[in-house]
Protein backbone atom coordinates (compact mmCIF):
# COMPACT_ATOMS: atom_id res chain seq x y z
CA UNK A 1 0.00 0.00 0.00
CA UNK A 2 1.03 3.43 -0.91
CA UNK A 3 0.48 6.28 1.42
CA UNK A 4 1.81 9.63 1.74
CA UNK A 5 1.23 12.63 3.40
CA UNK A 6 1.14 15.38 1.39
CA UNK A 7 0.73 18.39 2.73
CA UNK A 8 -0.72 19.39 5.76
CA UNK A 9 -4.23 18.30 5.66
CA UNK A 10 -3.73 16.31 2.49
CA UNK A 11 -2.78 12.32 2.61
CA UNK A 12 -2.59 10.47 -0.35
CA UNK A 13 -3.34 6.32 -0.36
CA UNK A 14 -3.17 4.32 -3.42
CA UNK A 15 -3.20 7.45 -5.72
CA UNK A 16 -6.80 8.48 -3.62
CA UNK A 17 -6.54 12.11 -2.01
CA UNK A 18 -8.11 12.16 1.69
CA UNK A 19 -8.56 15.69 3.35
CA UNK A 20 -10.02 14.01 6.64
CA UNK A 21 -8.67 11.20 8.89
CA UNK A 22 -8.89 7.90 7.63
CA UNK A 23 -8.80 4.51 8.86
CA UNK A 24 -7.71 1.68 7.20
CA UNK A 25 -9.04 -1.83 8.57
CA UNK A 26 -7.52 -4.44 6.03
CA UNK A 27 -6.88 -2.67 3.51
CA UNK A 28 -10.50 -1.08 3.44
CA UNK A 29 -10.40 2.58 3.87
CA UNK A 30 -12.94 4.46 5.53
CA UNK A 31 -13.14 8.13 6.91
CA UNK A 32 -12.44 7.94 11.06
CA UNK A 33 -15.74 8.69 12.54
CA UNK A 34 -14.46 10.82 15.77
CA UNK A 35 -18.05 11.11 17.00
CA UNK A 36 -17.48 8.41 20.00
CA UNK A 37 -14.82 10.58 21.40
CA UNK A 38 -16.09 13.83 20.93
CA UNK A 39 -16.99 13.74 24.66
CA UNK A 40 -13.15 13.59 25.14
CA UNK A 41 -12.34 16.57 23.57
CA UNK A 42 -10.42 18.95 25.23
CA UNK A 43 -9.35 22.82 24.50
CA UNK A 44 -5.68 22.17 25.49
CA UNK A 45 -5.62 19.91 22.28
CA UNK A 46 -7.91 21.62 19.65
CA UNK A 47 -9.09 18.78 18.67
CA UNK A 48 -10.34 15.09 19.43
CA UNK A 49 -8.35 12.37 20.96
CA UNK A 50 -8.37 9.15 19.38
CA UNK A 51 -10.34 6.42 22.06
CA UNK A 52 -11.40 3.10 21.80
CA UNK A 53 -14.82 3.78 22.04
CA UNK A 54 -14.14 4.57 18.25
CA UNK A 55 -14.49 1.46 16.09
CA UNK A 56 -10.80 0.86 16.02
CA UNK A 57 -9.04 -1.79 12.94
CA UNK A 58 -7.79 -4.44 15.12
CA UNK A 59 -7.30 -6.92 13.00
CA UNK A 60 -3.96 -7.69 12.71
CA UNK A 61 -0.99 -7.70 15.46
CA UNK A 62 -0.08 -4.24 14.64
CA UNK A 63 -1.93 -0.87 14.72
CA UNK A 64 -0.24 1.75 12.85
CA UNK A 65 -1.57 5.55 14.34
CA UNK A 66 -0.70 8.30 12.33
CA UNK A 67 -0.28 11.12 14.49
CA UNK A 68 -0.50 13.84 12.61
CA UNK A 69 1.43 16.03 10.59
CA UNK A 70 3.14 17.33 13.64
CA UNK A 71 2.74 14.34 15.84
CA UNK A 72 0.66 16.10 17.96
CA UNK A 73 -2.95 13.45 17.74
CA UNK A 74 -3.47 12.51 21.30
CA UNK A 75 -4.21 8.58 22.59
CA UNK A 76 -6.54 7.99 25.30
CA UNK A 77 -4.98 5.26 27.55
CA UNK A 78 -7.83 3.12 26.83
CA UNK A 79 -6.91 2.42 23.40
CA UNK A 80 -2.82 1.05 24.35
CA UNK A 81 -5.35 -1.38 27.33
CA UNK A 82 -7.42 -2.65 24.92
CA UNK A 83 -4.48 -3.34 22.64
CA UNK A 84 -2.33 -5.01 25.35
CA UNK A 85 -5.43 -6.67 25.96
CA UNK A 86 -6.03 -8.22 22.44
CA UNK A 87 -1.93 -8.62 22.19
CA UNK A 88 -1.72 -5.85 19.46
CA UNK A 89 0.78 -3.95 19.18
CA UNK A 90 0.58 -0.05 18.69
CA UNK A 91 3.34 1.98 16.50
CA UNK A 92 1.99 5.36 17.08
CA UNK A 93 4.35 7.97 14.93
CA UNK A 94 3.65 11.09 12.91
CA UNK A 95 1.74 10.50 9.99
CA UNK A 96 4.72 10.88 7.46
CA UNK A 97 6.80 7.99 9.43
CA UNK A 98 3.34 5.92 10.12
CA UNK A 99 2.83 6.18 6.19
CA UNK A 100 6.66 4.33 5.45
CA UNK A 101 5.21 1.72 7.34
CA UNK A 102 2.90 0.43 5.34
CA UNK A 103 4.99 1.03 2.04
CA UNK A 104 5.68 -2.30 1.92
CA UNK A 105 2.53 -4.10 2.87
CA UNK A 106 -0.08 -5.66 0.74
CA UNK A 107 -3.43 -3.92 1.56
CA UNK A 108 -4.80 -6.62 3.50
CA UNK A 109 -2.28 -6.62 6.09
CA UNK A 110 -2.58 -2.97 7.14
CA UNK A 111 -4.81 -1.82 10.17
CA UNK A 112 -3.98 1.55 10.34
CA UNK A 113 -5.72 5.32 11.60
CA UNK A 114 -4.05 8.37 9.94
CA UNK A 115 -4.58 11.61 11.22
CA UNK A 116 -3.99 14.51 8.90
CA UNK A 117 -3.90 17.35 10.64
CA UNK A 118 -1.37 18.62 13.53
Amino acid sequence: MKAKLVSFGHLEIDGEMYRKDVVVDGGKIRKRDKGPSKERYAKKWGHTPLTAAEEIPWGGKRLIIGTGAHGDLPIWPDVREEAARRGIEIEALPTEEACKLVKDLDAGDVYAIFHVTC
